[in-house]
Parts: C-alpha cells; structure tokens; sequence
C-alpha cells in the first residue's frame, strides 16, 4: 500500500516508523520548521528528522488549502494518506485524494476527547482508561466514522509524558491492524456517537496555578497532567515554583498549610500531596528534600 504520512511531534513518530517498516511510505508532509527556545533557533519537526533518517522526502507546505500544496501531494498518487498530530486541518480536496481515504490516529477512545489535548485532559480529568483510535477523516474535527480503538489503562501516578509515550507506539501498532483490515475488507466504518462526543481545548499556562483548597486528588492529577508541560507551579516560600512530582499523602489539615518538611506534605481542601521533585524560577529541578535544606519553609506555614 502506497502511503503519505502527514504529522509533526514526537507522538507521530512511532507511527511514521512502524509504517516505513511494513508499507511504501512515499512521502512524509509536516510542518515548516520554527524558531525554538531563547535563541530561536529554526528547528525541524520530530517527524521531519525521522523521515530524513528514514531517506523518505519530506514536504513543508504552510498551509494544505493552497493549489500548489494539492498538487505536491497528488503527485504521489497516494492509495491512503495516515494523519497523526499533524497540526492542520485538511480540506476536502485533500480528503479525496486517496482511495482509501484519510486515516487520522487520535489519542483517546472517540467520540470522548476530541480537540487538541486528548492526552492531558484524560490525565487531568483522572480517567482510569484511555486508549487509541483510528477513524476516516472528514471535514469535522475528529468527526470521522471510528475503524479501530485500542483501550490501555492509565496508572494512579503516570504522567502526561509517560501516556503520551505509550500511546504514540499503541497508535504504531493500531494503524497496521487498521491498514491490513481495510485491505482485507475486514472493518466496517462505525459512525461516532454525538450524544457521547467531548472537546478538548489546547491546554495553556493559564491552568498551570494549583489551588490547594481543591482535593488531594484534583490537585495530583493537575500536577501529573501538566507534566512534561507546561508543568504545575505554587508559590512557595516566597517563591513561584514548579511542581513536576507529587503522589497522594496521608494527613489532613487547613488547606495549603504544610504538615511535614521531610517528606514535604502539604494539605489540601481534602487530604493531602507530598511534593516529590520542585524547580524554583531560574533554577534546576531538584528533590523536595534539597529545596526544604535551602528555603525557609517550616511546618505550619501556608502556601496559599
């Protein structure tokens, strides 16, 4: 089956790898590199430099609604078009491209999180169960009829990051069942339940603040959904700090007031967080234990 892969992180990688090792990937689509960091230095997608690494060539068009952007992509006469974070929406000259059509990989169990952080908003909402889903696109956002979905649980104290891993090589994997049913004529297109369907919007620094008078376990999974980014934040002795790692504790107490310094416990609206691993502004990550030695923090004092 003749292939062009359309995606631009990390979470698209796996996917663009397990395809180039089973199918002809004819080309990759991504988009353009950009500036990255204090210095702004032009950097390539991750998919980019796998499809590089892979000696797949590769196109940047900035935008897919252009005729030139059309024609470079039917110019590989693709049987199917595989679309994984790639950032754009895709127009319906685009969708009708290939004969199978366009094939997204999304990561969570459609129609429940559709939108932008599918990932995040799972780990925030404390969900016990996620997965993949491989759907045929249309012109909706993650509207398309569902052909596959692999279900995997989520642990008490994963991280955003650590999901976001795993389900990037789930989607590897679900999107060669996907192709090798479709070729067989072993999926039927299931329509997507609106009644069930829920949006996620692009997660920003505007939720990065914790409010302690919220309970231990709103507050846990605040701090491991925002995890690798853009990472929870407290004002702690005096300083903004951000929180990467924190577990549920035994105590209770008035919320935001700290119940231990070693391990650092501090009290919620309901129960209680033991902050694992703290950054204060303009400084390296370090163990609650070594931000304690360095800060005056003493039991009793509130963080709110």
């Amino acid at each position: 089956m003749k292939i062009v892969y359309m995606g631009t992180p990390d979470f698209a990688v796996p996917a663009l790898q397990a395809l180039a090792a089973a199918h002809e990937v004819a080309a990759v689509f991504t988009q353009p590199d950009k500036p990255v960091g204090r210095k702004q230095i032009l950097t390539p997608p991750d998919v980019k430099v796998c499809a590089q690494t892979l000696g797949i060539p590769v196109c940047q068009p900035a935008s897919m609604k252009t005729a030139d952007a059309l024609a470079q992509l039917q110019a590989y006469a693709p049987d199917v078009i595989v679309v994984a974070a790639y950032g754009q929406i895709l127009p319906k000259a685009v969708l009708d491209v290939p004969r199978y059509g366009c094939i997204n990989i999304h990561g969570s169990l459609l129609p429940k999180y559709r939108g932008a952080a599918p990932i995040q908003q799972a780990v925030l909402n404390g969900d016990p169960v996620t997965g993949v889903t491989t759907m045929l696109m249309d012109e909706g956002l993650d509207t398309g009829d569902i052909l596959l979905t692999k279900e995997t649980p989520i642990g008490e104290n994963e991280t955003s990051a650590e999901l976001f891993d795993r389900l990037s090589q789930l989607g590897g994997k679900l999107i060669l069942e996907t192709l090798s049913a479709l070729e067989q004529g072993t999926v039927t297109p299931q329509k997507q339940d609106e009644a069930l369907a829920t949006h996620t919007a692009k997660i920003d620094k505007s939720r990065c603040p914790v409010d302690f008078t919220q309970t231990a376990r709103q507050i846990h999974n605040q701090i491991r959904g925002l995890y690798s980014w853009p990472v929870a934040t407290a004002q702690i002795s005096g300083k903004r700090v951000k929180i990467h790692q924190a577990r549920l504790s035994a105590g209770s107490g008035a919320a935001g007031t700290v119940l231990s310094l070693k391990p650092l416990v501090i009290a919620c609206g309901e129960g209680a967080v033991e902050l694992l691993t703290l950054q204060p502004e303009g400084k390296k990550k370090m163990t609650a234990e070594a931000f304690v030695a360095g800060h005056p923090l003493h039991v009793g004092d509130s963080v709110l």
